[in-house]
């Protein structure tokens, strides 16, 4: 395809009115237990949401919109590309995997339509060449259509059209992610023709649908955090009122051992008297 390091040309329009460009005891057991539990509810709390290190791009990219994904139905899903220079896709599986990805997390189906090379650098054309195409390829308002053109001398220049549904995800922002991320693909040379349009959409996909995600594990977290805290009180009071009875318990079995333990020599004929009438209460309650 004769990519060479070059400054990158990426610009785009939009479909009607969104146009744009885009490069112990029983007491003791009861708080181990409920210790144990606490402490496992704070360990999947951490686990599950302890920033990840595994894909640093989604960091320092990362849309802080909160977008929501298309309605089913919304799409009539089509193909995903055409290659009218014959000579950019010769792996359809590839280039399609991080589309239909962008697809799934989304709801917007991309669409990529790569000119032959050397066509035009034009991006007034290109996005009117969009505009067009897509009332021939689509029958619904959930498209995003890119239409893509190599000069042949290491650069490009693109335009979109996007449906009205797709524009509510596939605002300016998200294009200019979009922008951001072909280039970036486009310049890695470690990648196939085919895996410069699936990284970049799979990984906008990741960038512009992520505040979403993030509020949701907010949210579930928020909710971890409250049942760990009721749980931890609710422990609490049960271990405390365990450990009062026993207390309790062991008192009165040390006055009755104390008392037992006395010889009735040392009472007075008054304190027997009260002592057999303890006794009597005691075997009748």
């Amino acid at each position: 395809m004769n990519r060479r390091p070059t400054v990158v040309v990426t610009d785009g329009g939009g479909r009607g009115p969104v146009r744009g460009g885009g490069s112990g005891g029983r007491g003791g057991c009861a708080g181990a237990i409920i210790s144990l539990v606490v402490l496992a509810l704070l360990g999947a709390l951490v686990a599950a949401f302890m920033p990840s290190c595994s894909s640093d791009y989604t960091e320092q990219n990362a849309s802080t919109v909160i977008r929501e994904e298309l309605a089913p139905g919304s799409v009539t899903e089509t193909a995903y590309y055409t290659d009218q220079d014959g000579d950019w896709i010769h792996d359809p599986a590839a280039l399609e995997s991080g589309m239909r990805t962008f697809y799934e997390k989304t709801g917007v189906q991309p669409y990529v339509y790569i000119l032959p090379n050397g066509t035009t650098t034009s991006v007034s054309q290109l996005t009117d060449l969009a505009e067009e195409l897509y009332d021939q390829l689509f029958s619904d308002e959930g498209h995003f259509l890119l239409v893509f053109c190599d000069d042949g001398n290491g650069s490009y220049t693109c335009g979109y059209a996007i449906g009205s549904l797709a524009a509510d995800v596939m605002d300016g922002e998200a294009c200019s992610i979009l922008a951001t991320q072909i280039e970036r693909a486009y310049n890695d040379y470690s990648l196939s023709e085919e895996e410069i349009f699936s990284e970049a959409f799979e990984r906008t996909a990741d960038l512009i649908m992520g505040a979403a995600e993030r509020k949701q594990a907010s949210d579930t977290m928020g909710t971890v955090a409250v049942a760990v805290v009721g749980i931890a009180v609710v422990g609490g009071i049960a271990v405390f009122i365990v450990k009062k009875k026993r207390a309790a318990d062991r008192e009165r079995r040390e006055r009755a051992e104390k008392i037992l333990n006395t010889p009735l020599e040392t009472f007075g004929d008054s304190d027997i008297e009260d002592l057999a009438d303890k006794y009597e209460d005691d075997a009748t309650s």
